[in-house]
């Protein structure tokens, strides 16, 4: 069950060496967009998207962690790695969680594939219309985990200003603009999550909210194992449960991307695990721009039948 980590922690090594020698990486001064989507290079390139989407071979053991941007994207990855393990954190405290479960459409996750042995835990931030095709005909599972967008939009405003694939953010008044038009990274969060949500009801396909997984991490551990198939014992569910609470995240240098370089992540400028809470975004919005951002939220999500957690509460 186990990848090779000695080869792993190499390739780690490889991987941040690269990064620190890449000249190119700095704040883009524009993205560029494939089939009306932005993307930042030099992580994405025309070349990575189109062969994530046309010519990557999905296998029928998959499991992939699909998200939009600050939804909750490492914390999955880090329950996946757990479960696939049954509950043993000695892998997810070894190997870089970027090794464990890579991004398919980037250049390096690409690269990085060639390594993660089957079972696969692939993690993809994705529209559904730009999703592996070859998805589609598999009987591959994807869980796609989703967060109230006022929460997203605080959170990526603070990531765009430590993460150098980002155009700075600007003020957060020049940030809630753009993030609601879509101009951002894998563009509108409502596109996307509506994308996604067409597939609801089927088999290989479970939701589940950020704001769920703060309420009850156990119940939605125990989900998950269900929909996977995996059996967990109760011991197994509560190391789980253990190593993967914000407080273990934020300390596991395998998991809160410590290793990576200033030029590609500069945590001095703030913390990729910030906060870890739900309603963080009323400390932010004034009630004009919250108001605001209702009105978009209503007119963009009329034609979804879902009612989603923060909507419920």
């Amino acid at each position: 069950m186990y990848l090779d980590i000695g080869a792993n922690i190499e390739n780690m090594f490889a991987y941040l060496s690269n990064i620190q020698t890449r000249s190119s990486y700095k704040m883009p001064s524009q993205y560029f967009q494939y089939k009306g989507i932005n993307f930042s290079p030099p992580s994405y390139t025309p070349e990575s998207l189109n062969f994530a989407e046309n010519e990557f071979q999905v296998l029928d053991d998959d499991v992939y962690n699909v998200t939009y941007p600050k939804s909750g994207t490492s914390w999955m990855l880090e329950i996946l790695s757990l479960i696939r393990n049954n509950g043993d954190p000695t892998w997810a405290r070894t190997v870089p969680n970027w090794l464990r479960c890579p991004w398919y459409e980037t250049v390096e996750g690409q690269e990085q594939m060639k390594d993660v042995e089957p079972p696969r835990a692939i993690c993809s931030h994705l529209p559904h219309q730009l999703f592996a095709k070859s998805f589609f005909s598999s009987k591959a599972k994807i869980i796609y985990t989703l967060r109230n967008p006022k929460d997203v939009m605080v959170s990526l405003f603070y990531f765009s200003k430590i993460l150098c694939l980002y155009q700075d953010s600007g003020t957060f008044e020049e940030y809630l603009e753009i993030f609601l038009k879509g101009e951002v990274p894998y563009g509108s969060w409502f596109d996307h999550v509506k994308g996604w949500m067409k597939m609801k009801g089927q088999s290989n396909f479970f939701y589940i909210t950020y704001e769920e997984l703060l309420k009850d991490l156990r119940g939605s551990v125990v989900r998950i194992c269900k929909f996977l198939g995996r059996d967990l014992d109760d011991t197994a569910i509560d190391s789980v449960v253990e190593n993967s609470t914000f407080k273990a995240l934020k300390e596991n240098t395998m998991s809160n991307y410590s290793l990576l370089p200033t030029s590609f992540m500069d945590q001095t400028k703030g913390s990729f695990y910030r906060k870890g809470v739900s309603g963080d975004w009323k400390n932010h919005f004034t009630v004009a721009q919250s108001e605001h951002f209702d009105r978009v939220y209503q007119e963009k999500m009329k034609d979804c039948d879902i009612k989603f957690f923060w909507e419920i509460n």
